[in-house]
């Protein structure tokens, strides 16, 4: 009987810290699919999770202005799948296409308005599988 409860105790021990070879390895709580997330809050998306690291260009045209052109936006965004990491530069509504996988730069808020500059903290990001 003690041998078979110190079996039990060693078992739940070392099952604790078991590995699932088939998840990304990411730090940090993740979001649920279809969630907006700011800068370093990763998302799931399909069977990957998608980081926003940071805005590399913000040039749309503001809600408040008339323009020729209706610019972009592109984030530098961090894709971890199991036993991969990959890093690209994504444009809102481009597709980014990685070990068989493909996300979709879904939206990007705020808008952007005239005479104001979008602090970094106040972007939000959505991510969907493209596939």
């Amino acid at each position: 009987m003690k041998n078979t409860i110190l079996a039990l105790a060693a078992f739940s021990l070392v099952s604790g810290c078991a590995v699932i070879p088939d998840a990304p390895n990411v730090d940090g709580n993740v979001a649920p699919a279809g969630y907006r997330v700011s800068l370093d809050r990763p998302v799931a998306v399909g069977d990957v999770v998608v980081t926003p690291k940071r805005v590399v260009e913000d040039s749309r045209c503001a809600q408040n202005a008339r323009c020729v052109w209706a610019g972009r936006v592109i984030v530098e965004t961090r894709i971890d799948g199991a036993g991969w990491r990959d890093t690209a530069n994504i444009a809102l509504g481009e597709t980014f296409a990685t070990h068989g996988h493909v996300i979709r730069l879904a939206s990007v808020s705020p808008e952007k308005t005239a005479g104001e500059e979008t602090a970094p903290g106040r972007y939000y990001f959505t991510y969907e599988d493209a596939r």
